[in-house]
């Protein structure tokens, strides 16, 4: 039996790595998906086969439980809560493994070994991290608690000092373990810690929190593993936690800025103004204002009729709005005229990677129209209207056109070099960046004010 069970571990920790090859392409993730599905059962059903297992009742009942959960969830959650789902998802997985390090300590007290010990600081720290700072994100995006960085003086040296002292907890139990007072603090520190790291990141950041948390997740989960002498999940924690670290450097790169200004730098600190600040630019002393161009839902669509091109570029608003498939009903419409029509993603664009391309994918969007911004770029120039509905910061020229912009040298998507821009927009409020938008001024761009959803069906009425 138990090389059944190493075989069944070696099969599920193969379809993991074949499941995330097919999950890097739109076109192979379904697929990915069912594999990757595959060897998670495969790895359950050997692990309930052995030895140690010597009752089911509670087994089986957390199994009922959790499925139950976790189809509710699936069913009931709507695509625009998808990051809040994602954030308590890899909460839940942090505070597994802090579990599994919490009994691991109790079974063993107080015949503990140093490498034991050791793995189960290393995975309550990293757990208890993982779980609390996936609340903070949860509430963060759930707007329970501000999406703005939450900051106070000489924040970063405190957080710097409590992190060095967890590892210092985690060093002296290794030195004196089975002290429960001890592993107590360590579980504090590690609760308050997760808090810490959280609350100074703003909303921009967001995709790249969840990524890094769903990293943290995968090296507890590993770090787990070692306790429990566990192959499969050894293997399946560190492909999470390298495919996160992974993710959030690529995240990083797109937004030309490092993790360390992510983790520290409180980016989104500016607080956003009033509604009625937000109305017109503000005036610059000795120069002209800018005029808005503002149009309707009906003007737009009569500049649509005579378009031979057309790139749609989503953002946040078009998830709020519920707004993918009456911007996929807009698109057909669009393509029976004979204009043709592509998607522009920018690799941060919502809030959790890939968020955009998750809601399209809803709406049945070809993937083959959803183009990458690296791809697309080029493509700008030579298109008769860019559609920009409910994103901000991603496409702000000032990113190109002002050194001193929070958002200097961050690549966007360059839809301002369009013949014609189109924005869709509840009002002129900045984005998560609160700074104002230089597109939304420029000669060449139709702000089209009001929800995202409720101006694409008019404009898709007109067209018909």
């Amino acid at each position: 039996m138990t090389h059944f069970i190493e075989v069944a571990y070696l099969l599920a920790a193969a379809s993991f790595i074949l499941g995330l090859k097919f999950l890097s392409s739109p076109k192979t993730a379904t697929k990915g998906m069912a594999i990757s599905q595959g060897g998670m059962v495969l790895a359950v059903v050997a692990t309930l086969l052995h030895h140690d297992v010597i009752d089911y009742k509670f087994i089986l009942g957390g199994i009922v439980v959790g499925a139950a959960i976790g189809a509710l969830m699936a069913t009931k959650i709507e695509m625009t809560d998808m990051p809040q789902m994602v954030a308590l998802l890899n909460g839940f997985g942090g505070l597994s493994s802090a579990l599994v390090g919490a009994s691991a300590f109790y079974q063993l007290t107080p015949n503990i070994d140093g490498f034991s010990m050791s793995t189960i600081g290393i995975t309550v720290l990293i757990g208890t991290v993982t779980l609390t700072g996936s609340a903070i994100a949860f509430l963060k995006l759930q707007g329970l608690m501000s999406g703005a960085p939450i900051v106070f003086p000489a924040q970063n040296i405190v957080n710097l000092l409590v992190f060095f002292v967890s590892l210092g907890i985690v060093a002296y139990l290794v030195i004196a373990p089975a002290n429960l007072m001890i592993f107590l603090v360590l579980v504090g520190v590690a609760f308050f810690l997760g808090i810490m790291v959280v609350i100074p990141i703003g909303g921009a950041d967001m995709p790249v929190v969840i990524s890094l948390l769903n990293s943290y997740s995968g090296i507890a989960a590993a770090a787990s593993g070692f306790i429990l002498s566990n192959n499969v999940l050894i293997i399946s924690g560190a492909l999470v936690g390298s495919a996160g670290i992974i993710l959030s450097q690529l995240m990083c790169k797109a937004m030309n800025r490092s993790l360390s200004n992510v983790l520290f730098g409180a980016f989104g600190q500016v607080e956003a103004p009033t509604e009625a600040a937000v109305a017109a630019p503000a005036p610059v002393e000795g120069q002209e204002v800018p005029k808005v161009i503002s149009g309707t839902p009906e003007e737009a669509a009569l500049i649509f009729k005579k378009a031979k091109s057309v790139i749609i570029v989503p953002g946040y608003g078009m998830a709020v709005a519920q707004a993918q498939h009456a911007v996929k009903d807009l698109a057909t419409i669009l393509e029976k005229q004979g204009t043709t029509v592509q998607y522009a993603v920018h690799p941060v664009a919502g809030r959790m990677p890939g968020h955009m391309n998750v809601l399209l994918a809803e709406a049945n969007v070809p993937y083959e129209q959803l183009i990458d911004m690296d791809d697309i770029n080029d493509d700008f120039e030579d298109t008769d209207i860019s559609l920009v509905i409910g994103a901000n910061d991603v496409v702000n020229p000032g990113a190109e056109t002002d050194p001193n912009s929070p958002i200097a040298g961050m690549p966007i998507l360059w839809a301002y070099k369009s013949t014609q821009v189109m924005v869709l927009k509840r009002s002129m409020r900045p984005g998560f960046a609160g700074i104002d938008n230089e597109l939304f001024i420029r000669p060449n761009t139709m702000m089209i004010f009001g929800d995202a959803k409720g101006t694409i069906l008019k404009i898709s009425d007109a067209l018909k």
